[in-house]
């Protein structure tokens, strides 16, 4: 997704319903105190969560977010890791839960979301 490489987020780890991603900051993704920007956090818990939910299906070809809630704990510095995990699959809609830690596993910000599960169109 060029969003999410523009951003430099990378996946770490991913296994079924749970994944680990990565992003280390930059000038250009701080605010004006020189922390992590609140949207940089938000995106990075947004990817995490949907991809959790993802990988229960490999059938699915995207995620569409269709509720995200997120609470900052703390200011965001440095390298800082997103951690997702589904929690409840319907048919069609993931609800997942997760949270961005820093190096030292210092929760920053927990997130919860629902999102709806893309497939291929039948021909």
């Amino acid at each position: 997704m060029p969003f999410v490489e523009h951003l430099g987020i990378g996946m770490i780890e991913k296994s079924v319903g749970a994944v680990r991603l990565c992003l280390n900051s930059t000038v250009a993704l701080e605010n004006s105190w020189g922390s992590l920007h609140g949207g940089v956090i938000m995106t990075l818990l947004d990817v995490a969560l949907a991809s959790a939910g993802r990988s229960l299906d490999e059938s699915c070809v995207g995620a569409i977010t269709v509720e995200l809630k997120t609470n900052f704990l703390a200011v965001a510095q440095g390298t800082v890791f997103a951690q997702g995990r589904a929690q409840r699959a319907g048919r069609v809609l993931i609800f997942s839960e997760g949270e961005v830690v820093d190096e030292n596993d210092t929760i920053l910000a927990k997130g919860t979301g629902t999102f709806k599960l893309m497939y291929p169109k039948d021909k």
